[in-house]
């Protein structure tokens, strides 16, 4: 009775402490823990930066190609057999230049083309389009026959650059054409002209300007070498030996202006005769008569 009375008791006891901490608002057996610390996180931006201007590459633009003024022979190149010079003409024109505005005249095949337009054919039919009107030229063939055809004054920019040239025949439709004006020879005399030596070792060099003699149909230039040691040259198959009886190597042999000239010429300067390839190239906006200054 005595050890139910004394459990009881402790009981009571037990009972009595676990209501005092809980009024005084402690709990034994829950561990402390740390205050939650609140934390901001500040929104951060990255900088933004400006993106640079896309600079586009563009093609160094071309400068015209504008002979000196004067009377030029030159070669009317079309993409089509069916516009080109008369047959009589040799695929040819003639080149004036005054002031620095070139204009070709050429004689067609027939009268059946009737205007050019320097453009597209798209922007022959605009309006305010100013077309080309025709000559009446007359042609002789190598037969000894004549005959009237249209020839047409055609402004030229750039000799040596294709172009634009639209043409309308009798049936009244517009075509589109590409064409050029290629190789000019001047009218008879001598002419001093610039020129260009590559290849080879790069010692050897000519004299430049250089003299050319025009026939109005061909031109041949004399070239002087830097070297007394070239025996012939060659071009197109064809050799050429020097004009010179002393002093350095000297030739003449054609040319054509604006192009790249495939040559070989034969030296003696090393143990034996050695024949060298080089490319002459002459160029027509530095022509100039010989004697002008």
């Amino acid at each position: 009775m005595k050890k139910t009375i004394k459990f009881i008791s402790a009981l009571l006891a037990a009972a009595l402490l676990a209501g005092c901490a809980a009024k005084n608002g402690m709990t034994p057996t829950t561990a402390a823990t740390e205050p939650a610390v609140e934390t901001t996180t500040e929104a951060t931006q990255a900088p933004t930066e400006t993106p640079e201007p896309t600079v586009q590459e563009t093609e160094p633009a071309v400068s015209p190609r504008v002979l000196p003024d004067g009377e030029y022979t030159v070669d009317f190149v079309t993409d089509s057999g069916m516009f080109r010079a008369n047959e009589a003409c040799n695929g040819k024109g003639k080149l004036t230049v005054e002031n620095g505005v070139q204009t070709l005249h050429v004689s067609l095949q027939s009268k059946k083309i009737v205007n050019l337009f320097p453009g597209t054919a798209a922007e022959a039919q605009e309006p305010g389009a100013v077309w080309l009107e025709p000559t009446v030229d007359t042609v002789t063939y190598s037969d000894g026959l004549s005959e009237e055809v249209f020839g047409f004054d055609i402004p030229v920019t750039s000799v040596g650059e294709e172009f634009d040239l639209a043409i309308i025949g009798t049936k009244g439709v517009w075509y589109d054409h590409k064409v050029s004006v290629l190789n000019p020879i001047p009218q008879a005399g001598s002419f001093l002209c610039g020129v260009e030596l590559t290849g080879g070792s790069g010692r050897a060099s000519v004299s430049s300007p250089a003299v050319l003699n025009s026939d109005g149909e061909t031109l041949m230039a004399t070239i002087q070498w830097s070297s007394p040691n070239y025996t012939y040259m060659i071009v197109d198959d064809v050799q050429y030996d020097p004009i010179q009886e002393e002093g350095n190597s000297t030739f003449q042999i054609p040319v054509t202006l604006d192009q790249d000239i495939s040559v070989s010429a034969c030296t003696v300067a090393m143990s034996t005769p050695h024949e060298v390839a080089y490319t002459l190239h002459f160029d027509s906006t530095t022509l100039t008569r010989s004697g002008e200054e």
